[in-house]
């Protein structure tokens, strides 16, 4: 008689349901209320206060950022306008700045700036990518406004999927200001993690990582998923660990060490994690329950921890029903020499299945126990369903019996 398909073959076809989380994509914050302040004054006086330089180490000259009387007049009037939730009139002084070659380049740098600002509230990505590259290609800001608008494109470019242009425009920001700031890095990690670039990702994030004393949640977690993609499953596992230290009460950071350990084959450790979160009455899922499962069948000699896990999935009604639940419970039975449980699931796995597949299973298993009438039943079935070999399922039928 033919065997049945190995348990690791057909287990794996209901696979465990990572939880994964990547990165998110840095989100823009496009301006501060001390920012918008400082407009209004620069717009006022012909010349703005001078700042704290943020990046001493810049290679770029700063212009001398100052404002004509024309000029200063006309951005005075754009503010005013600004000031006064006027978005499309002060959109169309900015434009006009802008286009207008008789005005300083701080002047038009500074309204462009403005019409970023009003593009940006007003939804329109596309021209506040369009306006910030205006005010970094003028070249009137001081360094500090001339860099924070180019990191601000970054991120609008990074939000909007255009990974290569971000990483472009990360990679000139970091060459020309020479910043090392955690939180510049991690943008530039962000860009090569999307552009897939997993090990050139790994190693600014970590960079980032490291030189910041309190590293956020979702920078972890992208350096997690960027050695993850690069199959580098021990350093993952030990940031996953580290997520999950911190905060012993999140299921989701609990989950993915979880996830980590299976893609990296530390299917023991997999299933201590999933446990201890089963005791704790975490698992309110389905996939809570199919992880754990599909852990144990894949580990040699787990097949009842597989079915008590099953079986108490179903009967909390948390678990589905359905053809997967069936079948991985129908095989954890028949390898652990259950053979009556077993032929109960397949009972209850093969009119869900796609195919006959399922019912030829069955059939072998009760001809296995010589209960040929209901083994030719089910090659009846296997073959009114399809299957792939359909002779395997008539040598049942032919079988002498009662």
């Amino acid at each position: 008689m033919n065997k049945q398909p190995t348990r690791r073959s057909t287990l794996l076809a209901a696979a465990i349901g990572a939880v994964l989380v990547f990165g998110a994509v840095t989100q823009v914050n496009a301006q501060t209320a001390s920012e918008r302040s400082a407009q209004r004054r620069a717009a006022k006086d012909s010349k703005p206060a001078k700042q704290e330089n943020q990046y001493p180490n810049a290679t770029r000259t700063a212009p001398e950022a100052k404002a004509s009387s024309k000029g200063g007049a006309k951005l005075q009037k754009m503010m005013d306008a600004f000031d006064k939730e006027k978005f499309p009139e002060a959109r169309a002084q900015a434009d006009a700045i802008i286009a207008d070659a008789g005005l300083n380049a701080y002047e038009r740098s500074f309204a462009a700036q403005i019409g970023f600002q009003v593009a940006y509230d007003a939804d329109d990505n596309k021209a506040a990518i369009e306006y910030l590259k205006k005010a970094i290609e003028i070249n009137g800001l001081d360094n500090n406004a001339h860099f924070d608008r180019m990191f601000v494109l970054a991120q609008l470019q990074l939000q909007e999927e255009q990974y290569a242009e971000s990483l472009a425009t990360m990679d000139r920001f970091l060459n020309e200001s020479k910043s090392t700031k955690p939180e510049h890095l991690i943008v530039k990690g962000n860009a090569l993690y999307r552009l897939e670039r997993y090990p050139d990702a790994a190693k600014i994030i970590k960079q980032a990582v490291d030189a910041s004393p309190e590293p956020k949640q979702e920078w972890l977690q992208l350096l997690m998923a960027s050695y993850v993609e690069n199959n580098q499953g021990a350093e993952a596992a030990k940031v996953a660990e580290s997520i999950a230290a911190k905060n012993p009460n999140d299921k989701r950071a609990q989950m993915n060490v979880a996830a980590v350990y299976s893609q990296s084959d530390m299917l023991d450790k997999a299933a201590a994690v999933l446990e201890k979160m089963r005791a704790a009455g975490q698992f309110t899922e389905d996939k809570d329950y199919r992880q754990l499962y599909a852990t144990y069948l894949n580990l040699d000699k787990k097949e009842k921890e597989a079915i008590g896990v099953i079986n108490e999935g179903l009967q909390k009604g948390i678990l589905k029903p359905d053809y997967q639940a069936y079948v991985a419970l129908a095989q954890a039975y028949y390898y652990s020499d259950q053979i009556g449980p077993a032929v109960d699931a397949y009972k209850k796995a093969a009119p869900l299945a796609p195919d006959g597949e399922t019912y030829l299973n069955l059939a072998r298993v009760l001809w296995q126990e010589d209960r040929i009438p209901e083994a030719k039943e089910a090659a009846k079935q296997a073959i009114a369903k399809g299957v792939k070999k359909p002779e395997d399922a008539n040598k049942i039928l032919a079988l002498k019996g009662k």
